[in-house]
Formats: structure tokens, C-alpha cells, sequence
């Protein structure tokens, strides 16, 4: 895996082209990330490099994290992540990386956690059909037969029913970087990305 970077998701507009076309963008605030860790093959049994993103406070840090940072006299980071590499020599702790690691026209994987919905119905979490709604069918939205009545006799497990929709990590794989602001660490994507405005993002070039 290529090191990527941490980011937050300011939010979605729309670019218009040389064209004329309209593209759907989402902005990204990427970085500053601080190298926090390398871990190689030697001592750790593989090469990795850990970054931290977001300063904060050294109060709303727990013991063992914070002594983790102290011991490379880093920032008090909220947020660190770890990216398997094949080759560490060109990585030092402290090293800041910004979003000049990324090209304009390049592809990248952003992963996030979705949009929390709740708990929601067959039609809305699968894509269900719904019942007849007309000449006396009491099933409108009701989920049908679950099983068989006799062999095996139970529920199958993975068998799709009603629950939480959402809440949980999706990575979208592929988008194009359209531009890239340097002076304010702002990446704009084509395309929409996991997660409210806000969402903690890894942005990953593709591979």
C-alpha cells in the first residue's frame, strides 16, 4: 500500500469545465500529517510508516498515546494511522506531508465512515419491492417469509432483514483529482465521498 494521507470533508459543489460541463466535486481539507512512527521488517517483522493528523490539546489525550508522541517530541496529534510501504528510507519521524504528495488528474481511494440512517426497513436498506397496496393486502412493507418451515427449520445467517443502515467504513475507490490548492491543504475530487461535512478522511492514491 502507498502512504496516504488524513483529511476532513468540507463539503460538495459543483466546477464547470473548459466545456461548459458541470462536475460534481467534493472539497477536502488533507493534512499538514506528521510521521509519528516507522516500522521496519527488522524489528517490527514488516516496513510502515504511522501518521498523526489533527493538533489538539495534551489534555484530551490518553496516557499511552500521548507517551507515544512525547517520545519523538511530536504534537499532541488526535488522529494517527498507519500505511504498510515497501521501502522506508525515504521517511524520517517528524516529516510533515502535505497535499503536494497528490497530482492534479490522479486517482484516489477515500475511505470514511457512511452516513448513520438508523435502523430502516427491507425497501429502503435493500431495495425491497414492496406488497400490493390494494384489494384487501395486509402487506405493504412487511418483510415475507423469512425460512423455510421445515428443513433446516431456522434462519440462515447473512439473511437480509431489517437493521442499522449505515454508520459504517466505505471506501470509494478511483476519483480524479480535479485541483489542488497548496496554501490552504484543500483537495477537490470529482465525485462524492463517505460522510457528513466533517467526516475523517483517508485519502489513498490509487493503485
Amino acid at each position: 500500500m502507498t502512504i496516504g494521507l488524513l483529511g476532513n470533508k468540507i463539503g460538495m459543489t459543483q466546477i464547470f469545465d473548459e466545456s461548459g460541463n458541470i462536475i460534481p466535486v467534493t472539497i477536502l481539507k488533507v493534512g499538514p500529517c506528521v510521521i509519528t512512527q516507522i516500522k521496519s521488517t527488522l524489528k517490527d517483522g514488516y516496513n510502515s510508516i504511522q501518521i498523526g493528523y489533527g493538533n489538539v490539546s495534551g489534555k484530551s489525550l490518553n496516557q499511552p498515546k500521548l507517551g507515544h508522541l512525547q517520545k519523538s517530541n511530536l504534537q499532541p496529534l488526535k488522529y494517527l494511522k498507519e500505511f504498510r510501504v515497501n521501502e522506508i528510507e525515504e521517511f524520517e519521524i517528524g516529516q510533515v506531508l502535505n497535499v503536494d504528495s497528490f497530482s492534479t488528474g490522479q486517482l484516489v481511494n477515500i475511505r470514511g465512515k457512511s452516513i448513520g440512517k438508523g435502523f430502516s426497513g427491507l425497501q429502503k436498506r435493500y431495495n425491497f419491492t414492496r406488497g400490493p397496496m390494494t384489494h384487501g393486502s395486509k402487506n405493504h412493507r412487511a418483510p415475507g417469509s423469512i425460512g423455510m418451515g421445515t428443513t433446516p427449520g431456522r434462519v440462515l445467517p447473512g439473511k437480509k432483514m431489517a437493521g442499522q443502515l449505515g454508520n459504517k467504513m466505505i471506501t470509494v475507490k478511483k476519483l480524479n483529482v480535479i485541483q489542488i490548492n497548496l496554501n490552504e491543504n484543500i483537495l477537490v475530487v470529482k465525485g462524492s465521498v463517505p460522510g457528513k461535512p466533517g467526516n475523517l478522511l483517508s485519502i489513498v492514491p490509487s493503485e
